[in-house]
């Protein structure tokens, strides 16, 4: 088992709160989004529905453990709760509560989710519902608040400094001097330091320049973009539909291309992502996700953060448990059950694929099974490839310049190479790329 240490964010939306019920219409919570979501295209997946712990009520501790057990089972280090905190006000902060007063034995962290909160799901100024107002006092108010959290034996620590994330480092008018109070305020508590680190939101990079000790990479921000959209998009069916739609296998080999930083940097990977819940009519949907490539995506990214980072920050932030109103998830659903899970216990360990699939189908020699499993790993390596070669075309088509590129004629031809397994890698291939 690899020592990196995977973090999943964890939504603490699932109960009720007077403010949603006030806004959004008595007994609402984000369950009210994913129940009534519905397909935009043929064989959009839609509603979510989950397995294992139903449409559970978080305001029920219990849930928490569970949540907590099945998460430790397959490898996941701790959960990263978002908290709200508006100028002392806080809002669904009771499962968080009840986690820290319980007995629950599961690492934890925070990660302040600062922004606006809006009717439009998006953090933007438009309709705005809870207001931010980020002050020197607050800032001071805020740390304080969150020492004796910070001293609970079950937060994470970096080195020793709780970890403390940022979701929105540019909100701050003066990030340094907020930066200067917490490190004050968290040395003053009898820690050596905090360990700061920044979302890497749109147009944040290099946290240093806040004044932060690291950042975390936080797909899907940064990956929605034109290269990464489908060589085939779907037929929309939604006569109303306004939204993006991107392509899983983009997205991973824009990941799994990325180099590594002159600061600290923790790789974000997503099983899956689509907002459908939320905004029916404009949201951003990543089509062809499957385990199998959540799984190759993220064993690079094992392997990229075991060579790249101190033994102190072999983290890797994984977006997320409970994310059901954007298709994010790690949790059970009716569809895929405990495949995204296995996939990360699998990706952890290192392990090859096992052909579990088709195993049981065929017989073969164990030469010829050793040769038809490295013909698997190559598909699925392939797919990733030639997605990546797709949108490096995509780039150089938005610069007017088009160069011959990979093709799948060119991956048909290098497994006619092994007719035998030609026709079972193909179906394997196919099957991958759903």
């Amino acid at each position: 088992m690899s020592k990196v240490k995977p973090i999943a964010f964890y939504l603490p939306q699932y109960h009720h709160v007077k403010e949603n019920s006030q806004w959004w219409g008595k007994g609402f919570t984000e369950w009210t989004n994913v129940a009534k979501a519905k397909p935009n295209f043929p064989e959009h997946y839609q509603p979510h529905v989950p397995k294992d712990l139903g449409f559970y009520d978080l305001s029920n501790v219990e849930v928490m453990r569970e949540q907590a057990k099945m998460a430790e089972l397959y490898g996941i280090h701790g959960f990263c709760f978002y908290f709200y905190w508006f100028n002392g006000r806080r809002i669904l902060e009771k499962p968080l509560n009840q986690y820290l007063e319980s007995d629950i034995d599961f690492p934890i962290c925070f990660c302040w989710a600062n922004e606006n909160w809006t009717r439009t799901w998006d953090g933007l100024d438009k309709e705005i519902l809870l207001e931010q107002n980020h002050t020197p006092e607050d800032d001071r108010d805020l740390i304080r608040s969150l020492i004796p959290v910070f001293k609970d034996k079950r937060y994470i620590k970096v080195d020793g400094k709780p970890m403390f994330i940022v979701y929105r480092v540019d909100l701050f008018p003066d990030i340094k001097n907020t930066v200067k109070i917490w490190r004050e305020e968290a040395r003053n508590a009898g820690f050596e330091d905090i360990h700061l680190s920044a979302v890497q939101f749109y147009g944040i990079d290099d946290p240093t320049e806040w004044g932060f000790d690291s950042a975390i990479e936080f797909p899907p921000h940064k990956f929605i973009t034109p290269e990464n959209r489908p060589s085939n998009m779907p037929n929309i069916t939604n006569p109303n539909f306004a939204g993006g739609i991107v392509d899983y296998p983009k997205v991973a080999a824009q990941g799994i291309q990325a180099k590594s930083k002159d600061y600290i940097w923790y790789r974000g990977i997503i099983p899956s992502w689509d907002n459908t819940a939320r905004r029916q009519n404009n949201p951003h949907s990543i089509i062809n996700a499957s385990p199998a490539l959540y799984r190759y995506w993220l064993r690079y990214l094992v392997e990229f953060t075991e060579k790249t980072n101190p033994i102190h920050n072999q983290y890797i932030f994984i977006n997320a448990w409970n994310e059901w109103g954007e298709g994010c998830h790690l949790e059970p659903d009716l569809k895929y059950g405990h495949a995204y899970l296995e996939a990360t216990s699998t990706a952890l360990q290192k392990q090859d694929f096992e052909l579990r699939e088709v195993i049981d189908c065929i017989a073969l020699t164990e030469n010829e099974m050793k040769t038809f499993t490295d013909e698997y790993n190559k598909a699925i390596n392939m797919s990733i490839l030639y997605a990546n070669e797709n949108r490096n075309l995509n780039l150089k088509l938005q610069d007017k310049t088009a160069w011959t590129y990979f093709t799948k004629d060119k991956i048909k031809y290098r497994l006619r190479r092994y007719p035998r397994f030609f026709n079972l890698a193909k179906k394997i291939y196919l099957r991958v790329r759903r």
